[in-house]
């Protein structure tokens, strides 16, 4: 069963309707003793990723977060929280990533935030993206992006600059999109992180 880490950080709504209409079952994790209950993990986010780091510390659960070892997936903010830093309100985050969020260059060609369907494209094999073909389209909304680093990305995409739009080490992922509003290959990998 997942477990998703409620720390007041955004509407959950369409994630937990993804999940419903998937047949997922799910709970809510509001204390430590919460996580024993399930398998596997999301941490989800919108909005500003240094405020969402102040919210999540004061629930108490950062250390417990930083401890699992069971799947835990991020998604767009509850990615970059894994993240070691954010320039969104000059954050230091949960480290479990030794790599930062940085803010998009708004240009008259790439306008911030980053809004709409962008192709992806692996750069390791993971069970998370089976059956997802190289080149999908994801659903983004966001003006911070995770940096780049080969040794962590899982997917690419390209918006002004490279960056990671999926981020794996050990149990922990991380996706800057929304699967949950990603149509078919969005409702596959929600599926996907529920076996792994």
């Amino acid at each position: 069963m997942t477990g998703i880490i409620r720390y007041g950080a955004g509407n959950i709504f369409s994630l937990t309707a993804a999940l419903e209409r998937l047949g997922i079952p799910y709970g809510m994790i509001n204390t430590k003793e919460d996580f024993e209950k399930f398998d596997r993990y999301i941490i989800p986010g919108v909005g500003h990723a240094g405020a969402a780091m102040h919210k999540l510390e004061q629930t108490g659960l950062v250390p417990t977060i930083k401890a699992l070892n069971k799947p835990t997936l991020g998604i767009c903010v509850g990615m970059q929280l894994l993240t070691s830093y954010s320039e969104e309100g000059d954050s230091n985050l949960l480290g479990i990533f030794p790599i930062k969020t940085l803010k998009f260059k708004d240009s008259s060609t790439y306008k911030v935030p980053h809004t709409g369907w962008n192709q992806v494209f692996p750069e390791k094999e993971n069970p998370l993206f089976q059956n997802i073909p190289s080149g999908s389209h994801f659903y983004f909304v966001h003006s911070y992006f995770i940096e780049y680093d080969k040794a962590y990305t899982l997917l690419s995409a390209t918006y002004s600059n490279e960056f990671s739009a999926s981020i794996w080490h050990d149990n922990f992922y991380g996706v800057q999109f929304h699967p949950e509003k990603s149509g078919v290959y969005g409702e596959t990998l929600l599926t996907n992180f529920s076996k792994l």
